[in-house]
C-alpha cells in the first residue's frame, strides 16, 4: 500500500540553496511568450520569480501556490503582483485565462486528472497550457536509494511513500487529450542539474524536496540515513567535484479545444 504525505515547504531554503528550479524556468517563460494585456496564471508559483519575470512582458498574471510560507515570500518580494494561496486541484477563477503556465509544479501533485479538469475549466477556449515538470525516470538513483535505506533501518511504510509523480510523455499527453486539450509540443528531456551544496548537495536535495519520506522518524536518525542516501548515489551523481540531481524533464504546450 502507497502512503502519501504532504511536503512542508521552507521558502527561505528553497530560495537560498534551490534556485535552480526557477532559474531553468525562464526558458519555459520564454517558449509561453507571454503577451501585453494576456491574462496568465502561474500555477505553482513558489517564491514568485518567474510570475514576476511574465508580468514584465506586460502580462496580467496571478500566482498561486498551496504552501502559504511561498505566497508570503512572494508577496514581499513582488508586492504589486497578484498573489493566492490556492491547490492545482481545486482552483476556480470567475474569469478564465489566456493561459496556464506551470513550472516544476505537476510532479507534485498526485491527483493529476483534478489538476488537468482545474487547468481546462480556468482557460478560456483556445488558451493555452505551458508547463514543465519531472518526467519518467527523474532522480531515479536518488528515489531507489532513499527506498533501500528506509528499508533498512525498519522503516517500511516511509519507503513506500509517494512523494512524486514522474509519468511518460506519453502517459501525461493521453491525460491531456483525454480532458480535451491539443497537444501542439511535448518533449522528454535529460537536464543535469547542478546542486549548489559541493559537500551535502543530495542531503540538501531530501530535505528541501523529500522530507515526506521521513515524516515522523525521529531526528536522530535522520541525518545518517541522509549520509548513507548521499553515499550510495556518489558513483551515479558526484563527478568533478560537484553534486548533480539526474533530472529528466517533460515540457508540454497545449491548447484547450
Amino acid at each position: 500500500m502507497t502512503t502519501t504525505i504532504n511536503t512542508n515547504w521552507n521558502a527561505r531554503l528553497y530560495n537560498d540553496k534551490h534556485s535552480f528550479v526557477f532559474k531553468y524556468g525562464e526558458d519555459v517563460v520564454q517558449q509561453l511568450a507571454p503577451q501585453q494585456g494576456e491574462r496568465i496564471l502561474d500555477l505553482g508559483c513558489g517564491t514568485g520569480y518567474l510570475t514576476n519575470l511574465i508580468a514584465q512582458a506586460g502580462a496580467r498574471v496571478v500566482g498561486i501556490d498551496k504552501s502559504a510560507s511561498m505566497i508570503e515570500r512572494a508577496r514581499a518580494a513582488y508586492p504589486d503582483l497578484d498573489f493566492r494561496v490556492r491547490t492545482a486541484t481545486d482552483f476556480h477563477f470567475d474569469t478564465p485565462f489566456d493561459a496556464v503556465f506551470s513550472n516544476a509544479t505537476l510532479h507534485w501533485v498526485l491527483d493529476k486528472e483534478a489538476a488537468i479538469d482545474s487547468i481546462y475549466n480556468n482557460l478560456r477556449a483556445g488558451g493555452r497550457l505551458m508547463l514543465e515538470m519531472g518526467g519518467k525516470g527523474n532522480v531515479e538513483e536518488i528515489v531507489v536509494a532513499t527506498r533501500k535505506a528506509l528499508t533498512r533501518h525498519g522503516y517500511y511504510s516511509n519507503a513506500a511513500t509517494q512523494v512524486w509523480y514522474f509519468p511518460s510523455l506519453s502517459e501525461y499527453t493521453s491525460l491531456l487529450e483525454k480532458r480535451g486539450f491539443r497537444v501542439r509540443f511535448a518533449a522528454h528531456f535529460d537536464r543535469p542539474t547542478e546542486l549548489q551544496d559541493t559537500d551535502n548537495g543530495i542531503k540538501d536535495f531530501i530535505k528541501m524536496f523529500g522530507n515526506a519520506f521521513f515524516n515522523e522518524i525521529p531526528e536522530a536518525e535522520i541525518e545518517p540515513i541522509l549520509e548513507e542516501i548521499q553515499e550510495a548515489v556518489r558513483p551515479t551523481n558526484y563527478r568533478n567535484h560537484t553534486w548533480y540531481g539526474n533530472y529528466k524533464r517533460l515540457r508540454i504546450e497545449a491548447i484547450k479545444q
